[in-house]
């Protein structure tokens, strides 16, 4: 795995943690906060998760797409 895509699966890891986070907040079922029972981290939380999700995909399918990737070779892709 090259050191720009483990950096971005991290990337993506991340946003979608702290989406999750916030979206618990923003409903109320994580308290503490001052984020805590406010509908705006309820809307903007799973927005930051899914472009983490969609960052996942686009890494994923790029490096599915390369010739000569490390996928390529341990799950029998292209030849």
């Amino acid at each position: 795995m090259t050191m720009r895509r483990a950096l971005g699966l991290s990337l993506a890891g991340l946003m979608i943690l702290v989406g999750a986070l916030w979206t618990g907040q923003g409903l109320g079922w994580i308290g503490g906060s001052s984020m805590s029972g406010e509908s705006f981290w309820a809307i903007v939380g799973p927005i930051v998760a899914g472009l983490g999700v969609a960052l996942i995909i686009t890494i994923v399918g790029r490096a599915r797409r390369d010739d000569g990737t490390d996928l390529d070779k341990r799950y029998g892709g292209r030849r």
